[in-house]
């Protein structure tokens, strides 16, 4: 078991070599990298914000029902805490997770799915490097992609808490406000963007690697999208907890 993971690990890094190769045309580079961004960034934006409302105010109903039965708690520490999770944490790793399953099974089934057809041998005829070809521009796409989702996944939780106090009552706006303006660290919003380019990179590379290895038909197709969704996410996981404990410590 240990020998398939080490032979695994190896070929992934030999791909990512050859993902990063110089492109055959930069023109042809650039057209796909605006069709990733627009396929990425549009095809995600619905869903992101959904959730991230839903995050918002979830996390404003918790932490003011928690505030409720503690009178001693300043109203505003209701928006602090909800502007310190959403940044922090839930928007970065909860929405990267999300996206997983939205982009990572995208790429391996499109990826693998040429494979399965042999376009990628005809490329390959063609002396056209198809890993630098074909996944290089959707790698550069998430670096760019993936921050702005985060940011606006970041705006969309909180107006969502925003609503929720409007809603309910429990504190005023303006206490809302005081809290989640209250000593705002920029720190916390570079740490937030750090996490998110590098699960954007495990997200692309991760599910196209599985894409690009398939050997099979369509059965193999579907297991390999499987795979790619929960290889990237455990490793998300572990990265979430490799970058927390260096960039907050």
């Amino acid at each position: 078991m240990i020998f398939n993971f080490l032979e695994l690990l190896g070929n992934y890094f030999i791909f990512l070599r050859r993902i990063f190769s110089r492109p055959e045309k930069w023109s042809e580079f650039f057209k796909k990298l605006i069709e990733e961004m627009y396929s990425m960034g549009i095809g995600s934006l619905i869903i992101v914000m959904i959730v991230s409302i839903c995050m918002g105010s979830v996390i404003t109903l918790q932490t003011a029902l928690q505030q409720a039965e503690s009178s001693w708690i300043p109203a505003w520490t209701i928006g602090y805490t909800v502007r310190t999770s959403v940044i922090l944490e839930l928007c970065p790793t909860i929405i990267s997770l999300l996206l997983v399953g939205n982009l990572g099974s995208r790429i391996t089934a499109e990826i693998g799915s040429m494979r399965v057809t042999e376009q990628i041998d005809a490329l390959e005829v063609m002396g056209i490097n198809p890993a630098s070809y074909l996944v290089l521009p959707k790698i550069s796409a998430s670096l760019f992609v993936n921050p702005a989702l985060i940011i606006i996944s970041i705006c969309f939780a909180l107006l969502g808490g925003y609503v929720t106090v409007l809603a309910t009552g429990f504190i005023t706006p303006y206490d809302y406000y005081d809290g989640i303006t209250y000593y705002f660290l920029m720190s916390d919003v570079r740490y937030a963007l750090t996490k998110t380019i590098v699960f954007g990179f495990v997200i692309t590379s991760v599910a196209a690697f599985y894409g690009y290895k398939i050997e099979g038909g369509a059965l193999e197709l579907g297991r390999a999208s499987t795979q790619g969704v929960v290889v990237a996410s455990f490793i998300i996981l572990i990265l979430n907890l490799l970058i927390t404990n260096v960039m907050l410590n």
